[in-house]
């Protein structure tokens, strides 16, 4: 069990994160960690912001105040890596719709797929993991 303290409003948080091995668990600490690129990936729902940061990646990255790490795995599109530095696959998912990638896409980069073989895994039933 791992206790975080939430020193704004002096809540203290209990929180379990399993091991599963080879994938990572998204917990309170990853929200976290991740503030910032969740922020800025959520501001890409509306227009206006999907267009600003169309006009300059960087800067809008800048504005929002991302760490390097979480700034290079925008502009370099590396989806794993954001959602291994505490990007809610929720948000992630805005940034791929305006590269016009579907969950089917991402499904494929996370399971080392092709979206096509993805595609197959999940008509047929999903993987097996047992």
């Amino acid at each position: 069990m791992t206790v975080h303290a939430n020193t704004d409003k002096g809540d203290i948080v209990s929180s379990y994160t399993p091991k599963v091995e080879g994938t990572h668990v998204y917990d309170t600490q990853m929200s976290r960690q991740g503030r910032a690129l969740n922020k800025m990936l959520y501001s890409l729902k509306e227009p206006k912001n999907r267009e600003l940061f169309s006009v300059d990646e960087a800067a809008y990255c800048d504005k929002h105040e991302l760490s390097a790490e979480q700034k290079t795995a925008v502009l370099d599109r590396d989806w794993k890596k954001m959602t291994e530095i505490g990007g809610s696959i929720f948000y992630v998912i805005k940034l791929a719709a305006i590269d016009k990638k579907s969950m089917q896409d991402l499904g494929g980069v996370f399971t080392g797929m092709s979206t096509e073989q993805f595609k197959a895994e999940l008509k047929a039933g999903g993987r097996n993991f047992g």
